[in-house]
């Protein structure tokens, strides 16, 4: 822990760092391919959605059952005819979900599923839920989707700038599809609790890209009065200096998630503790991926567009030219500690001693007048 303490404090003086900004290309070509792989595993195998938004009935078995997940599940479709998912929850009882039936229907199945199960009908519990619940649920979280990335936009641009709000936007867009892909791949089930882990993520997303941005910000004040430095090397000092406070939250907040995940929905057997934790734990690892690898590169990418920014590189380079003519370094390091607030023309520094004023030496080598 204290080399890591060690490292963070170099980065963060710029002694050490890693180029990011110079290596975008090969971030963006790594997230074009997942995000790819997502895209595909979605269309292919599309989202398993819940019985939230399908429509049916979920039965809850006693608990402490002798059956087998299988032979539930064999029970539960030859009563109803439909496909059942069935979940063995912690406490030994069984959940049994039937899409696509309705009131009277669940009544027979329930009284089926008591006669192959061996238990009391009256101990089954039953619920149905409408498809139209499961409908508006979906509206409210697109709904929700739509006013979050609007007003997330809206600030940025006048926090920071539009560059910025488009690169978090573009981050954004990236995790999100990263982690629906994910849940497509694995099959997972998409419920309520899905659509809560899916909002709630976008905060996390956004806070380490919100943190480097701010750096970026702050560092980039007067930029164009100084020749040291590009815009795309103090956007990779922001990246370095952050870059351990971005890995230490991330790793707090996903330990619990992955607690909630591999602890309370593989071992305890808790259906909703799935949905919600793959949500939260694939959307972390996302974000914090995206704030560095692409958000920030991003916005260099923009920002050395301008011509502002483009005269500044060409004045940059010349100098560095100069300085190696004249046998000096040949180009600045993109990491180190910045003085550039200091006038690049201003007088040197007097080393020697300073020169005193007449009134101080006047009456030196005089008798001081006592008596003796």
């Amino acid at each position: 822990m204290s080399k890591l303490g060690t490292l963070g404090a170099r980065l963060h003086h710029g002694e050490v760092g890693y180029d990011f900004v110079k290596n975008r290309k090969i971030w963006y070509g790594v997230s074009i391919l997942i995000t790819i792989t997502a895209i595909l595993g979605l269309a292919v195998r599309g989202l398993h959605m819940g019985i939230e938004f399908q429509g049916g009935a979920v039965f809850t078995t006693p608990k402490n059952m002798s059956v087998s997940v299988s032979q539930a599940e064999e029970y539960a479709e030859d009563a109803s005819g439909h496909d059942a998912i069935v979940q063995q929850l912690g406490d030994g009882s069984m959940r049994i979900q039937v899409a696509g039936i309705d009131t009277k229907t669940s009544d027979s199945i329930k009284d089926k599923l008591a006669e192959d199960l061996k238990v009391d009908g009256e101990r089954i519990n039953a619920e149905l839920v409408g498809p139209s619940w499961g409908e508006q649920i979906a509206n409210k979280a697109w709904q929700g989707l739509g006013i979050f990335m609007f007003l997330v936009v809206i600030y940025l641009a006048i926090a920071f700038e539009w560059r910025m709000a488009l690169a978090a936007f573009v981050a954004l867009i990236h995790d999100i599809t990263i982690t629906v892909g994910i849940y497509a791949l694995v099959g997972f089930e998409v419920t309520p609790g899905t659509v809560i882990g899916l909002l709630t993520i976008l905060g996390y997303s956004l806070y380490d890209t919100v943190v480097v941005f701010d750096s970026l910000k702050e560092q980039t004040r007067d930029i164009t009065k100084q020749t040291r430095w590009t815009y795309g090397e103090i956007a990779n000092r922001s990246i370095n200096s952050t870059l351990v406070r971005s890995i230490n939250t991330t790793v707090v907040a996903l330990l619990p998630v992955a607690g909630l995940l591999f602890i309370g929905g593989g071992v305890l057997g808790a259906g909703m503790l799935n949905d919600i934790s793959l949500s939260l734990f694939v959307g972390l690892a996302a974000g914090a991926y995206s704030s560095i690898f692409i958000a920030t590169p991003l916005v260099a990418d923009l920002k050395e567009r301008e011509p502002a920014m483009k005269s500044l590189k060409k004045r940059v380079l010349a100098k560095r030219a100069q300085g190696a003519t004249a046998g000096g370094p040949q180009e600045a390091p993109v990491t180190g500690e910045d003085h550039d607030d200091e006038p690049e023309d201003a007088a040197p520094a007097v080393v020697g001693p300073r020169d005193q004023s007449a009134t101080r030496t006047r009456g030196r080598g005089r008798p001081s007048g006592k008596r003796r």
